[in-house]
């Protein structure tokens, strides 16, 4: 029975740290082990990072309107295209 427990302990970890490992703490932590202890960055690279953090928030805004403005042209298509709608008389 503890032998049970302690694998499902462990196969209910991996998902756990996969997400925290994906995670933007995770990204964080493993920028700060990829620069070494206790460096700070330049304060080009600070302006730098925090530009290009700017630029893919503004993607991801973009790729979701994006995506809002393709779902509306292919409702407004399935609109034009429905065969069962009334045509107007003239």
């Amino acid at each position: 029975m503890w032998v049970l427990a302690v694998i499902l302990i462990v196969a209910l970890m991996i998902p756990v740290a996969a997400i925290l490992v994906d995670s933007p703490l995770g990204r964080s932590v493993a920028r700060r082990v990829e620069g070494g202890q206790g460096t700070a960055p330049a304060p080009e690279l600070r302006d730098l990072e925090r530009k290009v953090a700017a630029l893919e928030t503004e993607i991801e805004d973009l790729t979701r309107s994006l995506a809002g403005m393709r779902d509306e042209v292919q409702f407004m298509q399935r609109l034009l295209e429905d065969p069962h709608r009334k045509k107007p008389t003239t």
